[in-house]
């Protein structure tokens, strides 16, 4: 199933792919089902920006997830769920399964009035009901859009009322290690300010209490039984719309990435065999959640689309102790291991022997995903779990990206310890300089553009196309930016070095500074507020915040406790500052930009080496900042 073997054979398939993208693609397109073959393979201008992929191509992505799988693997297993609690029995969900329930589940939200093209929002815990509804959504030709279940209210009105959704998919609650989420409660305070949202369908998952609002909220286990197995799938345009995934914005506000049918299930499929080295029979565990593009990609679509067997998480890796991932590598005999490097850094912190008392010999590939892995951690991982025998994949790629960009590719790219290493077949980057010009050859640094189209690149924010343009393709015209800096070393090497926007990346996920400035001035006490990352030891980043106050506390942690919590409830725990540093005032220029330049050094303690300040509005302030840093 792997489709490249050897280092020659990645030369000579990534020559292949540059010289002729469109015959590259065309060929492995055609491995799968379509009702009707493409006219043409591609149509790209990234300045306008517009890409579209097998032009007059129609087909269901869930015929070639589940259907096509049928007649071969009626009973091998295509979904493992491990449930949060060990001590609960995982469940080992069929093709032939997966095939009955995704029917039920779009046979259910076409009995609500969903029809092709209309928007389904999802609120829905690691379980298998999270997955049926977004396979039922693209059976139906519905567009998903999955809102991760640690978000707030407020996430939660934003995405819903920027899709224009108005039908609700979602759970009691969710378990997450010994907690328990009340997402019912969640939703009804959003939809308080969402008025056309019709219908809410509940999965009983927790047992929490769950007020149901009549003629508008609906139990699943009541509605499933009215319906039956059989859904016929719904034929879509390659271009057609799969889903909608928000991402976090430099603006505050989040912006909807749009995914197509054929592309996005091309380059899924084929980066997660070749990455991965994918054999068939191989039991698979990607330990992201749903909510993300992750879990989109590498947990359901591109698994799924090879017939893998792909595993379902819903705990965490410390619950009930920091032996539960390799617990569960030992259960299932997972071959493929796919974790973030904000779990490797924990779990690397935890006593030795919660790795050494479990049997992890069944893995073949280990990989990261979410942010650079640092060199230290990489080694941890590779000595303690690979025992030095499995390739470690470090992938880069993004949200808008839809799939693995640059990779190495397990038993073929000979790695270097946090280095992404090369392109995979079909990607080609362009490393530029600040004044807009490619810099050409090794030994180089700069910011990490692509300049020729690949089939599962977003096609644009839902409802703002410009937006779209503006963000990522007029920084370096022609081009689509990043937003990361990188380093090519003299092997052409990829590392990647981090975000030159402002954007954070906390464990893995992006979120902008605007949006976390926004949720910390909604406090009372709160006048203005700059936000940055600094380096931490689990997280890679962390949020520090510099705060203006209208009156100074009697208490400051008091305070910052009130901070925190004012930001958890907008956008979620994940966004909270670790550090909040009272100021009397931000260091601005005359013309009244912050300058996050010399905020980002106090935040990293680096304080001797914050460059001119004379250009300042007030250079005092800085002395203050520096005199009161964290």
């Amino acid at each position: 199933m792997g489709t490249i073997r050897s280092f020659e054979d990645y030369q000579e398939q990534y020559k292949k792919s540059i010289e002729d993208p469109e015959a590259f693609w065309a060929t492995i397109a055609g491995e799968f089902q379509w009702r009707k073959k493409w006219n043409k393979v591609l149509e790209w201008d990234f300045h306008k920006p517009e890409v579209k992929w097998f032009i007059g191509g129609k087909l269901n992505i869930t015929e070639n997830c589940i259907d096509r799988h049928l007649p071969q693997r009626a009973k091998q297993t295509a979904i493992i769920w491990e449930p949060n609690n060990p001590k609960d029995e995982a469940l080992h969900i069929t093709y032939q399964q997966l095939s009955e329930e995704v029917g039920k589940t779009a046979n259910m939200l076409k009995a609500q009035g969903v029809k092709k093209g209309d928007r389904v929002c999802v609120y829905l815990p690691m379980i298998p009901q999270l997955a049926y509804t977004l396979l039922a959504c693209a059976r139906i030709g519905a567009v998903h859009s999955v809102v991760f279940a640690g978000f707030s209210a407020k996430s939660l009105i934003d995405r819903i009322t920027d899709a224009g959704s108005t039908i609700v998919v979602t759970a009691d609650g969710g378990f997450r290690g010994d907690k328990t989420i009340n997402l019912k409660g969640i939703v009804d305070e959003a939809l308080e300010k969402c008025p056309d949202v019709s219908r809410v369908i509940v999965y009983e998952h927790t047992k929490t209490k769950a007020p149901m609002k009549v003629g508008r909220d609906l139990w699943w286990h009541e509605e499933i039984k009215k319906v039956n197995a059989q859904c016929p799938a719904e034929e879509m345009d390659a271009e057609d719309l799969l889903f909608i995934l928000y991402t976090s914005g430099s603006t505050g506000k989040p912006k909807g990435m749009v995914h197509t049918c054929g592309g996005y299930m091309v380059y899924t499929n084929y980066t997660f065999r070749t990455a991965f080295n994918y054999e068939e029979g191989q039991v698979y565990w990607c330990t992201a959640d749903i909510g993300w593009i992750t879990g989109h990609s590498y947990i359901l679509y591109g698994p799924l689309s090879a017939g893998a067997t792909t595993v379902m998480f819903e705990g965490v890796p410390s619950w009930p102790d920091w032996g539960r991932f390799w617990q569960a590598i030992e259960r299932h005999k997972i071959n493929i291991f796919y974790t973030a490097p904000t779990a490797i850094r924990s779990l690397e912190k935890a006593p030795i022997s919660f790795v050494e008392s479990h049997d992890l010999s069944s893995l073949k590939v280990l990989g990261t995903v979410g942010e650079p892995i640092n060199e230290e951690a990489w080694n941890w991982y590779d000595k303690n779990i690979g025992k030095g025998k499995c390739p470690i994949i470090d992938t880069w790629w993004q949200t808008e990206t839809g799939g693995f960009m640059i990779s190495p590719i397990a038993h073929a790219t000979k790695l270097k310890p946090a280095f992404a290493t090369l392109p995979l077949p079909g990607v080609q980057p362009a490393v530029m300089n600040e004044s807009g010009l490619e810099i050409k050859g090794n030994n180089i640094e700069g910011r990490l553009t692509i300049k020729f189209p690949w089939p599962s690149m977003a096609r644009t924010i839902y409802g703002d196309h410009q937006r779209f343009k503006d963000t990522y393709f007029s920084t370096f015209p022609g081009k689509y930016f990043t937003g990361d800096g990188c380093k090519r070393d003299e092997d052409g090497y990829y590392r990647i070095t981090g975000r030159v926007d402002d954007i954070i990346i906390v464990s893995g996920h992006n979120l902008g500074t605007a949006e976390i400035e926004s949720a910390i001035t909604e406090h009372k006490n709160v006048v203005e507020t700059a936000v940055v990352g600094f380096p931490h030891d689990i997280k890679g980043q962390a949020v520090y915040a510099f705060v203006i106050l209208h009156d100074k506390p009697g208490n400051d942690e008091t305070l910052r406790g009130e901070i925190r919590e004012t930001v958890s409830k907008i956008i979620g725990p994940i966004a909270k500052p670790d550090k909040i540093q009272f100021v009397s005032g931000l260091p601005k220029t005359r013309s009244g930009k912050i300058m996050r330049r010399i905020l980002r050094k106090v935040a990293e303690g680096d304080t001797a080496n914050l460059g001119d300040t004379s250009t300042l509005l007030d250079p005092a302030v800085v002395d203050e900042i520096k005199a009161g840093a964290l």
